[in-house]
Parts: structure tokens; sequence; C-alpha cells
């Protein structure tokens, strides 16, 4: 199969998950599950899940000189990433504490870590060999002055650019036209237009939200609605793109199963709406499984998943 490049540049941490019944009051003690420790990172967990799909993934990052970010690396290549632009930094591995409550929904705190170490000079540098047409995906647990300078390094490039804009951050108005697609959940989107989340709660709220950020100037949008699906709008049209009905288990990396599926699609040549689609998929089967990386599925499932539930073909 014909298919373009993934560039993957972002952060790459530990995840330290509890389950817990609630989330405690301040000066309160819960008690919960046993503490386990997953590979995580929205960067890493992008490339993680571009790559099992069937993806050419190239990921660049940092990560501490530890057993932390030895793991890592290892389970990135033994997905089938490209992990020489990696490098080693003097400061700890980067870190997620995740709170994993009954219903599957999670809090995050996060500790940068060597992904503070992400400089400009370090990700362009990444790009070298990209060629016009190669995919660019970025999110914002890197230095976020790091991304725009990449993303802008990139459309010089002739790249098709992708930005997750997670966490939630300031974002310069002149970013917005380096962007060909932005892929904000609803918090996100509601933090950018300058809305409550809760005024973003149906396909209908979303299809205003999506027009005010395509006014900022992306190319398209596709704005992520959790368990409804998502609605994919550019200037000339918009769509809603149901979801899927599972039992979720852990949420923590949907958006991110949901990142790395879209750009394989593009990658393969879909339109952004089929592209849509199939990510969708990703993301509902990633919420079937506990963890980050390991809750990635891979094309054989993701296949015959989307073929059950009558969506698009997996190929």
């Amino acid at each position: 199969m014909n298919q373009r490049g993934i560039f993957v540049v972002g952060s790459l941490n530990a995840d330290l998950v509890q389950n817990v019944p609630r989330l405690p009051n301040p000066g309160e003690t819960i008690q919960g599950s046993d503490l386990r420790m997953f590979s995580g990172g929205k960067g890493a967990n992008q490339a993680c899940a571009a790559a099992r799909l069937g993806g050419t993934v190239r990921m660049a990052g940092r990560v501490g000189n530890d057993v932390f970010g030895s793991r890592l690396q290892s389970e990135l290549k033994a997905a089938g990433v490209d992990i020489s632009r990696i490098g080693i930094s003097s400061q700890s591995t980067g870190a997620a504490t995740i709170f994993v409550l009954p219903s599957g929904e999670n809090v995050i705190v996060l500790s940068p870590g060597a992904n503070a170490d992400v400089s400009a000079s370090f990700a362009i540098g990444a790009l070298e060999d990209a060629t016009p047409g190669n995919l660019l995906l970025c999110q914002l647990e890197i230095p976020p002055e790091t991304v725009f300078a990449t993303l802008k390094a990139a459309r010089a490039r002739g790249m098709y650019t992708i930005l997750d804009p997670a966490p939630a951050r300031p974002i310069p108005a002149e970013c917005f036209a380096d962007l060909d697609v932005l892929t904000p959940n609803q918090s996100e989107a509601a933090a950018i237009v300058g809305v409550h989340t809760a005024d973003i709660v149906s396909m209908q709220n979303a299809t205003a939200a999506a027009a005010a950020l395509l006014r900022k100037g992306p190319a398209a949008v596709i704005l992520k609605m959790g368990e409804l699906g998502c609605l994919v709008a550019t200037p000339q049209r918009a769509l809603e793109v149901t979801g899927h009905a599972v039992e979720a288990v852990d949420t923590t990396a949907a958006g991110d199963a949901f990142n790395g599926a879209l750009a394989v699609a593009l990658a393969e040549g879909a339109d952004l709406f089929e592209a849509a689609r199939f990510a969708n998929g990703a993301a509902a089967l990633s919420v079937t499984q506990a963890g980050a990386i390991q809750s990635m599925p891979d094309r054989a499932t993701l296949r015959k998943f989307l073929h059950l539930h009558s969506a698009v073909p997996g190929d």
C-alpha cells in the first residue's frame, strides 16, 4: 500500500495508574487499587496507535536516562515505531499520575520531566528527512513554543499538519493558519472558543463551536465528542460521525487512539470524513482496555470491529 510517512513530535511519559471509587476531598485519604505502571504520554500514545495500525511512524521527543525511559523506547520499538529521534535528557522521564473512576473516566496530573527539554531546534531537526505530503502529529504536552515552531516548519516543508490541542493551552492566533486539522475534545474546544464545556454537549453545540474554530484559520476541525462520536467540519461541509457503544474500562488514551488512527487513514489516502470514521472505531476499542499504549488496537482487531459495527472497511 502506498503510504505517506507519519512524524510524531511530542511527549513520552510513565503513566502511574490507580483505580479509585471517587476522588478524595482535601485532607482526605481513600483506598485505591494497586499502583500500576504503563508507558504513555500523548506523543508516544499517538505514535504507537499509528504504528499498530500499519503506519510508517517516526517519533521525536526526550526521555530520561532511567528505567521508565528505557521501557518507553522498548515498547515503541516493539510496536513498530522508529525511535531514532528520541533523545536522552538529564531530567527524569516525564510522568503522569492517573486516577481512574468506576465509570472509566479519569483525572490526570502531569510531571513534565524530560518533555520540557524538547526544544524547537531539536524538534525541527527531527523533520530533516520529511518530504512534502508526509504527516506531522503534535500535541501540547511539550513546550508550546516548540510545538508552534515545529508546525510552522512542517508547513514550510509541505507537510500535512495535525494538532491535538491537549492539554488545553493558549494558542497564538497566527498558529491556526499552519494547521490542516485541529482535533480538540469538548473541553479543549470550549477553552479555545471561550465558552464553558457545558456549552458543548450536543452535536448541535459542536457544529457552532466548530464553526467558531474554523474562523480562527485551520483548514479543518474534528471536534471529538466522546461516546457521541465526532463532528468533522471544513468551510464547505460539516458531518456528524456517530460513536460506538462499548463498555468503557479506561478512557485514558481514547483521544490519542483517535489521532493515531486518523493519521494512518489520511496517510493511506482516505478523505477526512472516512478517516474520522476509522479513527472513531480505534478510539472506541481503546477504552475497552486499561492503560495507554497497551490499549491501542492493531489493524486486524479494528477491521473486525468496524465490520461488526457496520462502519467503514478496515483497509
